[in-house]
């Protein structure tokens, strides 16, 4: 049975490359660092600028390899969707951005894979409320006001299963 070393990284999007933290975890392996991190970067593109865990798998004989790429944070999803450099930093006084619900639709669609949530609208109450933690308003509403609204069906249009 051949074995099969498994390297865990957090990389960013689009700009893997042959230096820490994949070189000197992959070098030791023998295996083509470059063709590993062209296929990284290739994978990772849509999520550029953002930090994005990857697993590699290499079979420590023949040298073949697999890239699984995750799913960034739900906070760097918001930061990016919503087009803030980052969140406030008094949350409950500042706001640092706004998140249509296009957005906030298109975020749940991504994380549902990862969350304990069965629904779009189950997964947007809990982006809802990293944005209440990051003083982003969605829709011009603070997070707990859109909460409270999204608990009312008055979004449900926009988040049905699609």
């Amino acid at each position: 049975m051949p074995e099969v070393k498994m390297i865990s990284a957090l990389v960013v999007g689009g700009e893997a490359s042959a230096g820490p933290p994949l070189g000197p975890a992959l070098g030791p392996l023998g295996v083509n660092v470059m063709a590993i991190v062209k296929e990284i970067n290739e994978q990772t593109k849509n999520y550029s600028g953002m930090r994005v865990p990857v697993k590699i798998n290499v079979q420590t004989d023949t040298k073949q390899f697999t890239v699984e790429v995750g799913i960034p944070t739900t906070s760097a999803l918001i930061v990016k969707e919503s087009g803030i450099p980052k969140g406030s930093g008094t949350p409950n006084s500042a706001v640092a951005g706004n998140l249509s619900i296009e957005s906030l639709r298109r975020i749940a669609e991504l994380k549902i894979q990862q969350s304990y949530a069965s629904t779009i609208k189950a997964v947007a109450k809990e982006i809802s409320g990293s944005c209440l933690s990051m003083g982003v308003t969605i829709e011009g509403k603070n997070a707990k006001q859109f909460l409270q609204e999204i608990a009312q069906g008055q979004w449900d249009a926009q988040l049905v299963e699609s």
